[in-house]
């Protein structure tokens, strides 16, 4: 078994712009960081996510987490990306030229497209395709294809959005500390 210390992704520089993140971040192995990306504090990105802000900036809150194989682009010259702070993407997630407000979280499978808009603390259902120029407001469930509102989150499920964040940093410790039981068991 192969470990990580959670700086393993590439970093790479486009029309003379390198990522800025900081140095809490935790980003695994096939991660590709490219171009005008800011990403803040305690953040963690998952295996084989691509943050591509090539023609376009993107910005990334604080205690973010990016899970697998999740997809983050822009559009040419006109719909940046802007991710709040404590927001959960989930596997398989497209986001593409949108914002996402503090504390939502963004389900398996879903997309986010071009100039649309989640609130702070919604949830957006697996499968959900939020479209272009779309609004959710706070605190909402939105699901389907194309999203709508379903209604007013619960309270289990405000416990679930606001949870994760903690729940990724809580993984992020426990690979740290596998990497470093690997490393010292080599010394």
């Amino acid at each position: 078994m192969k470990y990580e210390s959670g700086n393993s992704g590439s970093i790479i520089t486009y029309k003379g712009i390198t990522p800025k993140i900081h140095h809490t971040c935790f980003i695994t192995e096939g991660v590709r960081i490219i171009g005008d990306v800011e990403i803040e504090e305690n953040c963690n990105i998952w295996y084989n996510t691509v943050i591509r802000g090539d023609v376009h900036y993107i910005r990334i809150g604080a205690n973010t987490n990016i899970q697998d194989l999740s997809m983050l682009h822009v559009t040419n010259g006109k719909h940046p990306l802007n991710i709040g702070k404590n927001v959960s993407i989930a596997h398989s997630v497209t986001i593409h030229g949108a914002t996402l407000k503090d504390g939502c979280l963004i389900g398996i499978g879903a997309m986010v497209l071009d100039g649309s808009i989640v609130g702070e603390n919604s949830l957006v259902a697996a499968g959900t395709v939020v479209r272009e120029g779309f609004e959710v407001p706070a605190g909402v469930l939105i699901a389907g294809v194309p999203g709508k509102i379903i209604r007013d989150l619960t309270p289990a499920e405000i416990e679930r959005v606001t949870q994760t964040p903690t729940n990724y940093q809580g993984y992020v410790e426990e690979y740290r500390k596998s990497y470093n039981d690997f490393i010292n068991s080599q010394i």
